[in-house]
């Protein structure tokens, strides 16, 4: 029975550590941006090929982005991004592919920060705001 037990815990430790790994976004592969021809393509050989754009530029409509990203979490650590791929595509007034690119990706380590943003206004304890609020309300008046 002990070592059953003992084999469960093992068990149970080892899983606990075993990395968990999430992909977001549009993972595009490289024979899918190689089916994509400049000045022969269209919008909508890009649709079937690569799917829907993950975004849209804000200030050019003609330019798609496809981001896909791969993260990796172990226990509590916060995740960690092991794989990336941002490709860019662009078409001209005409609906062609102008150009089609991966976009360099210097990521920035930027460090969370866990801590709460303070409210400015009146800090008041529980018990504060319960004898504040006595005698705020008006007695009944017996009336229907």
């Amino acid at each position: 029975m002990k070592k059953a037990l003992l084999l469960c815990s093992a068990l149970a430790l080892v899983n606990a550590c075993t990395p968990m790994i999430a992909q977001r976004g549009n993972m595009v592969e490289d024979f899918q941006v190689q089916q994509i021809v400049a000045l022969e393509s269209t919008r909508s050989d890009v649709l079937n090929n690569l799917g829907s754009p993950t975004s849209k530029s804000t200030f050019n409509p003609n330019v798609w982005y496809y981001i896909g990203q791969k993260t990796e979490k172990r226990g509590i650590l916060d995740p960690k991004v092991i794989e990336e791929r941002i490709i860019l595509v662009a078409f001209n007034e005409e609906g062609f592919v102008e150009a089609i690119q991966d976009i360099d990706r210097e990521r920035m380590n930027i460090p969370y920060v866990r801590e709460k943003t303070p409210t400015h206004g009146n800090e008041t304890t529980v018990m504060q705001q319960f004898l504040g609020n006595l005698g705020k309300f008006n007695p009944q008046t017996g009336e229907n």
